[in-house]
């Protein structure tokens, strides 16, 4: 018995990993959340797979349906929203695993900011505009953020920033980068992107806080600020990669 945990992707379930797909094929149990997976993700599980929506569920009770499978010799399957590398709770839950002695494997996924950079047909790293992205949040009714991992110390790089879990915010966030940015920074805020409930905003620092507010946006969405997410980003240069100066 295996417990793996899955990158679901932004939603789409065309956009599901083919190891991804095999194994909610091949599983017995499957534990989601319902808050943001599509339900058509769940059309790639059989028939008579249990499935267990854990967005009412706290992190022991999530662990005992596991551990309860476990002893049934039940695979398992954990999807996670996007991928699991980032704002999943993987390694809470797999520390818990390993302390009961329960195997585990990971199957990465598409995260959400990828899916909203490809909707727009951004690159977040052009070439003497921005070559660093940043994936972070801000403090709200959450785990405190580390020292030194401030809002304002990645604004000073000028990097892409990707905002998660950070939405209900965005008039204290866009006032507060407007300082290192600028109000006509480019802004992209995508909720549910590759779902059929899919919004993608494009606006500015200055102006995207009342698009959210008329949006109506307040869950599942990433928030994309920076040069580079312009439809026509200025100053951006070629890659050197491919300069037909560049020795081969």
């Amino acid at each position: 018995m295996t417990v793996h945990f899955v990158g679901a992707g932004p939603g789409a379930a065309d956009l599901l990993t083919l190891r991804a797909s095999r194994l909610l094929a091949a599983t017995d149990v499957c534990l989601y959340p319902g808050t943001y997976i599509d339900s058509d993700i769940l059309g790639h599980c059989d028939a008579d797979t249990e499935l267990i929506d854990t967005q009412g569920l706290n992190l022991d009770q999530i662990i005992d349906h596991i551990a309860t499978a476990h002893r049934a010799d039940r695979d398992v399957v954990r999807l996670c929203s996007g991928d699991p590398s980032v704002y999943s709770a993987l390694f809470e839950q797999t520390r818990r695993l390993d302390a009961a002695g329960i195997g585990w494997d990971v199957t990465p996924g598409i995260a959400a900011y990828t899916a909203a950079a490809a909707d727009i047909g951004a690159e977040l790293t052009v070439p003497e505009v921005a070559q660093s992205v940043v994936l972070t949040r801000v403090q709200a009714r959450s785990t405190k953020m580390p020292a030194g991992e401030t809002l304002a110390a990645f604004a000073e790089t000028g990097a892409t920033l990707v905002l998660h879990l950070a939405i209900t915010r965005i008039t204290e966030i866009a006032g507060e980068l407007t300082g290192y940015y600028g109000s006509d920074c480019p802004v992209v805020v995508a909720a549910r992107v590759s779902q059929p409930t899919q919004i993608v905003l494009r606006g500015t620092l200055g102006d995207i806080a009342d698009q959210v507010t008329q949006a109506g946006i307040r869950q599942a969405a990433v928030i994309m600020v920076g040069p580079a997410v312009s439809a026509d980003p200025a100053g951006g240069a070629e890659s050197f990669l491919y300069d037909a100066r560049r020795q081969r």
